[in-house]
Protein backbone atom coordinates (compact mmCIF):
# COMPACT_ATOMS: atom_id res chain seq x y z
CA UNK A 1 0.00 0.00 0.00
CA UNK A 2 1.38 3.24 -1.12
CA UNK A 3 0.32 6.63 0.56
CA UNK A 4 0.37 9.59 -2.37
CA UNK A 5 -0.71 12.49 0.27
CA UNK A 6 -2.55 13.04 3.11
CA UNK A 7 -5.56 11.62 2.08
CA UNK A 8 -4.82 9.30 -1.10
CA UNK A 9 -3.58 5.60 -0.53
CA UNK A 10 -2.73 3.15 -3.56
CA UNK A 11 -3.54 -0.20 -3.46
CA UNK A 12 -2.31 -3.20 -5.60
CA UNK A 13 -3.51 -6.10 -4.16
CA UNK A 14 -6.60 -7.79 -2.63
CA UNK A 15 -4.92 -8.11 1.21
CA UNK A 16 -4.23 -5.00 1.34
CA UNK A 17 -7.43 -3.70 0.44
CA UNK A 18 -9.38 -6.02 2.87
CA UNK A 19 -7.60 -4.93 5.67
CA UNK A 20 -8.13 -1.01 4.77
CA UNK A 21 -11.93 -1.82 4.60
CA UNK A 22 -12.22 -3.62 7.52
CA UNK A 23 -11.26 -0.87 9.69
CA UNK A 24 -13.80 1.42 7.83
CA UNK A 25 -17.06 2.47 9.55
CA UNK A 26 -19.57 4.29 7.37
CA UNK A 27 -20.69 4.16 3.89
CA UNK A 28 -18.32 2.86 1.44
CA UNK A 29 -18.86 3.89 -2.34
CA UNK A 30 -16.82 2.22 -5.14
CA UNK A 31 -15.92 3.74 -8.62
CA UNK A 32 -15.13 1.13 -11.22
CA UNK A 33 -12.87 2.08 -14.39
CA UNK A 34 -10.54 1.16 -16.74
CA UNK A 35 -8.23 4.46 -15.99
CA UNK A 36 -7.22 7.70 -17.82
CA UNK A 37 -9.67 9.10 -16.04
CA UNK A 38 -12.09 12.08 -17.60
CA UNK A 39 -14.70 14.32 -16.55
CA UNK A 40 -17.15 11.20 -16.33
CA UNK A 41 -15.12 8.99 -14.68
CA UNK A 42 -14.95 12.25 -11.88
CA UNK A 43 -18.44 12.95 -12.07
CA UNK A 44 -19.49 9.82 -10.54
CA UNK A 45 -16.54 10.32 -8.22
CA UNK A 46 -18.35 13.23 -6.55
CA UNK A 47 -21.26 11.60 -6.75
CA UNK A 48 -19.72 9.09 -4.05
CA UNK A 49 -18.00 11.92 -2.30
CA UNK A 50 -21.74 13.12 -1.71
CA UNK A 51 -23.42 10.52 -0.66
CA UNK A 52 -20.69 8.18 0.78
CA UNK A 53 -18.45 8.29 3.99
CA UNK A 54 -15.61 6.71 1.83
CA UNK A 55 -14.80 6.44 -2.00
CA UNK A 56 -12.95 3.95 -3.31
CA UNK A 57 -12.19 4.15 -7.44
CA UNK A 58 -10.26 1.08 -9.00
CA UNK A 59 -7.96 1.55 -12.07
CA UNK A 60 -8.08 -2.06 -14.17
CA UNK A 61 -7.89 -2.43 -17.87
CA UNK A 62 -9.72 -5.90 -17.75
CA UNK A 63 -7.92 -7.95 -20.49
CA UNK A 64 -11.05 -10.14 -20.68
CA UNK A 65 -13.30 -7.52 -22.24
CA UNK A 66 -11.04 -7.27 -25.32
CA UNK A 67 -11.30 -9.66 -27.89
CA UNK A 68 -8.07 -10.14 -29.95
CA UNK A 69 -8.64 -7.79 -32.83
CA UNK A 70 -9.66 -5.18 -30.23
CA UNK A 71 -7.23 -2.25 -28.29
CA UNK A 72 -6.15 -3.68 -25.42
CA UNK A 73 -2.46 -3.08 -25.81
CA UNK A 74 -3.54 0.65 -27.29
CA UNK A 75 -5.68 1.52 -24.78
CA UNK A 76 -4.90 4.23 -23.12
CA UNK A 77 -2.92 4.12 -19.88
CA UNK A 78 -1.45 6.71 -17.72
CA UNK A 79 -1.60 5.85 -14.20
CA UNK A 80 0.74 9.20 -12.66
CA UNK A 81 -2.15 11.07 -14.29
CA UNK A 82 -5.13 9.45 -12.67
CA UNK A 83 -3.43 9.42 -9.22
CA UNK A 84 -3.20 13.34 -9.28
CA UNK A 85 -6.69 13.39 -10.38
CA UNK A 86 -7.83 11.06 -8.19
CA UNK A 87 -5.81 12.64 -5.69
CA UNK A 88 -7.44 16.38 -6.33
CA UNK A 89 -10.59 14.49 -6.10
CA UNK A 90 -10.53 13.41 -2.43
CA UNK A 91 -10.66 9.89 -3.46
CA UNK A 92 -9.59 7.40 -0.17
CA UNK A 93 -8.01 4.44 -2.01
CA UNK A 94 -7.10 4.39 -5.86
CA UNK A 95 -6.94 0.45 -6.50
CA UNK A 96 -4.76 -0.36 -8.93
CA UNK A 97 -3.70 -3.66 -9.37
CA UNK A 98 -2.06 -6.23 -12.11
CA UNK A 99 -3.99 -8.45 -14.03
CA UNK A 100 -2.37 -11.52 -12.07
CA UNK A 101 -3.88 -10.42 -9.20
CA UNK A 102 -7.43 -10.36 -10.14
CA UNK A 103 -6.89 -13.24 -12.85
CA UNK A 104 -4.38 -15.61 -11.15
CA UNK A 105 -2.79 -18.96 -12.52
CA UNK A 106 -5.89 -21.39 -13.34
CA UNK A 107 -8.36 -19.05 -13.21
CA UNK A 108 -11.56 -20.43 -14.56
CA UNK A 109 -14.92 -18.66 -13.12
CA UNK A 110 -17.31 -16.32 -15.08
CA UNK A 111 -20.59 -14.28 -14.94
CA UNK A 112 -22.87 -14.69 -17.46
CA UNK A 113 -25.92 -12.44 -17.79
CA UNK A 114 -27.25 -14.13 -20.32
CA UNK A 115 -29.86 -12.52 -22.54
CA UNK A 116 -29.00 -8.79 -21.64
CA UNK A 117 -25.43 -9.42 -22.89
CA UNK A 118 -26.06 -11.22 -26.22
CA UNK A 119 -27.88 -7.90 -27.75
CA UNK A 120 -26.87 -5.23 -28.70
CA UNK A 121 -23.00 -4.69 -27.79
CA UNK A 122 -23.32 -8.23 -27.16
CA UNK A 123 -23.57 -9.59 -30.95
CA UNK A 124 -20.70 -7.42 -31.81
CA UNK A 125 -18.32 -7.87 -28.23
CA UNK A 126 -19.71 -11.78 -27.55
CA UNK A 127 -17.69 -11.91 -24.44
CA UNK A 128 -17.45 -8.65 -23.71
CA UNK A 129 -20.53 -8.50 -20.82
CA UNK A 130 -19.19 -11.88 -19.37
CA UNK A 131 -15.87 -10.11 -18.40
CA UNK A 132 -18.09 -6.78 -17.19
CA UNK A 133 -20.05 -9.00 -14.90
CA UNK A 134 -17.59 -11.10 -13.90
CA UNK A 135 -14.93 -8.19 -13.02
CA UNK A 136 -17.66 -6.16 -11.55
CA UNK A 137 -18.74 -9.07 -8.81
CA UNK A 138 -14.93 -9.61 -7.92
CA UNK A 139 -14.76 -5.69 -7.26
CA UNK A 140 -17.79 -5.69 -5.24
CA UNK A 141 -16.64 -8.72 -3.26
CA UNK A 142 -13.15 -7.21 -2.42
CA UNK A 143 -14.30 -3.86 -1.90
CA UNK A 144 -17.78 -4.09 0.00
CA UNK A 145 -19.09 -0.80 -1.13
CA UNK A 146 -22.72 0.24 -0.01
CA UNK A 147 -22.67 1.76 -3.67
CA UNK A 148 -21.27 1.41 -6.98
CA UNK A 149 -21.64 4.16 -9.52
CA UNK A 150 -21.30 4.15 -13.25
CA UNK A 151 -22.29 6.31 -16.02
CA UNK A 152 -25.18 5.92 -18.51
CA UNK A 153 -23.63 6.49 -21.71
CA UNK A 154 -22.48 2.70 -21.26
CA UNK A 155 -26.81 1.76 -21.01
CA UNK A 156 -26.35 -1.79 -21.49
CA UNK A 157 -23.29 -2.32 -18.74
CA UNK A 158 -25.94 -0.51 -16.38
CA UNK A 159 -28.93 -3.10 -17.36
CA UNK A 160 -26.20 -6.12 -16.99
CA UNK A 161 -25.14 -5.37 -13.68
CA UNK A 162 -28.70 -4.37 -12.56
CA UNK A 163 -29.95 -8.09 -13.55
CA UNK A 164 -26.60 -9.86 -12.15
CA UNK A 165 -26.83 -7.70 -8.54
CA UNK A 166 -30.89 -9.11 -8.63
CA UNK A 167 -30.47 -12.46 -9.60
CA UNK A 168 -27.01 -13.21 -7.53
CA UNK A 169 -28.76 -11.28 -4.19
CA UNK A 170 -25.52 -8.64 -4.25
CA UNK A 171 -25.66 -6.30 -1.34
CA UNK A 172 -24.83 -3.27 -3.01
CA UNK A 173 -26.71 -0.23 -4.78
CA UNK A 174 -26.18 0.40 -8.11
CA UNK A 175 -26.02 4.16 -9.22
CA UNK A 176 -26.11 4.88 -12.61
CA UNK A 177 -25.88 8.68 -13.15
CA UNK A 178 -26.35 10.68 -16.71
CA UNK A 179 -23.97 10.99 -19.17
CA UNK A 180 -21.22 13.84 -19.48
CA UNK A 181 -20.42 15.59 -22.79
CA UNK A 182 -17.97 17.65 -23.54
CA UNK A 183 -19.66 21.18 -24.85
CA UNK A 184 -20.05 20.17 -28.71
CA UNK A 185 -22.14 17.29 -27.53
CA UNK A 186 -19.52 14.20 -27.61
CA UNK A 187 -20.10 11.79 -24.84
CA UNK A 188 -16.63 11.96 -23.09
CA UNK A 189 -15.21 8.66 -23.22
CA UNK A 190 -11.38 7.90 -22.67
CA UNK A 191 -11.20 6.68 -26.37
CA UNK A 192 -11.79 10.05 -27.74
CA UNK A 193 -8.25 11.11 -27.49
CA UNK A 194 -7.31 8.87 -30.38
CA UNK A 195 -9.78 11.10 -32.86
CA UNK A 196 -8.28 13.29 -35.25
CA UNK A 197 -9.80 16.32 -35.09
CA UNK A 198 -11.78 16.10 -38.52
CA UNK A 199 -12.74 11.90 -37.36
CA UNK A 200 -14.33 14.12 -33.89
CA UNK A 201 -16.55 16.29 -36.15
CA UNK A 202 -17.49 13.27 -37.94
CA UNK A 203 -18.14 11.74 -34.85
CA UNK A 204 -20.56 14.30 -33.68
CA UNK A 205 -23.03 12.92 -35.79
CA UNK A 206 -23.74 9.88 -33.83
CA UNK A 207 -25.66 12.42 -30.65
CA UNK A 208 -27.20 14.25 -33.13
CA UNK A 209 -27.96 10.68 -35.00
CA UNK A 210 -29.51 9.68 -31.66
CA UNK A 211 -31.55 12.96 -30.92
CA UNK A 212 -34.46 11.97 -33.51
CA UNK A 213 -35.16 9.16 -31.01
CA UNK A 214 -36.12 7.00 -33.58
CA UNK A 215 -33.93 3.75 -34.95
CA UNK A 216 -34.57 4.43 -38.50
CA UNK A 217 -33.86 7.91 -38.63
CA UNK A 218 -31.20 7.46 -36.51
CA UNK A 219 -29.39 4.77 -38.83
CA UNK A 220 -30.40 7.24 -42.38
CA UNK A 221 -28.10 9.78 -40.55
CA UNK A 222 -25.52 8.04 -39.32
CA UNK A 223 -25.40 6.24 -43.08
CA UNK A 224 -25.54 9.33 -44.97
CA UNK A 225 -22.42 10.59 -42.83
CA UNK A 226 -20.58 7.37 -44.22
CA UNK A 227 -20.29 5.98 -40.72
CA UNK A 228 -19.83 2.33 -39.74
CA UNK A 229 -22.72 1.57 -37.80
CA UNK A 230 -22.60 -1.84 -35.80
CA UNK A 231 -26.36 -0.91 -34.53
CA UNK A 232 -28.68 1.14 -33.83
CA UNK A 233 -31.49 -0.33 -31.74
CA UNK A 234 -33.31 0.27 -28.87
CA UNK A 235 -32.58 -1.30 -24.99
CA UNK A 236 -35.50 -1.92 -22.88
CA UNK A 237 -34.42 -2.61 -18.96
CA UNK A 238 -36.32 -2.11 -15.92
CA UNK A 239 -39.45 -0.20 -17.56
CA UNK A 240 -36.67 2.73 -19.28
CA UNK A 241 -36.25 2.31 -23.27
CA UNK A 242 -32.82 3.88 -24.70
CA UNK A 243 -31.75 4.39 -28.06
CA UNK A 244 -28.52 3.02 -28.35
CA UNK A 245 -25.64 3.09 -31.20
CA UNK A 246 -21.98 1.74 -31.46
CA UNK A 247 -20.23 3.07 -34.68
CA UNK A 248 -16.53 3.71 -35.60
CA UNK A 249 -15.00 6.58 -36.87
CA UNK A 250 -11.19 6.60 -37.71
CA UNK A 251 -10.86 3.41 -36.69
CA UNK A 252 -12.25 3.96 -33.21
CA UNK A 253 -15.65 2.75 -31.85
CA UNK A 254 -17.69 4.80 -30.01
CA UNK A 255 -21.23 4.43 -28.06
CA UNK A 256 -23.84 6.56 -27.17
CA UNK A 257 -27.22 6.53 -26.15
CA UNK A 258 -30.35 8.85 -25.18
CA UNK A 259 -33.46 7.98 -23.27
CA UNK A 260 -36.89 7.56 -25.30
CA UNK A 261 -39.21 8.53 -22.44
CA UNK A 262 -38.16 10.47 -18.92
CA UNK A 263 -34.58 11.24 -18.17
CA UNK A 264 -31.71 13.47 -19.39
CA UNK A 265 -29.25 11.68 -22.16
Amino acid sequence: MTRIASRLQVVRNVPDLRIWRAARQGSVGLVPTMGYLHEGHLSLVRAARRKDDHVVASIFVNPAQFAPNEDFDRYPRDEARDTKLADDEGIDILFAPAVEELYPRGYQTWVDVEHLGRVLEGVHRPDHFRAVATICLKLFNIVRPHRAYFGRKDAQQAAVLRQMIRDLNVDVGLRVLPTVRDADGLAVSSRNVYLSPDDRELALTLPRALQTRDPEQAHAVLADAGLQTDYVDVLEDDGTRVLAAAVRVGGIRLIDNVPLEGGSS
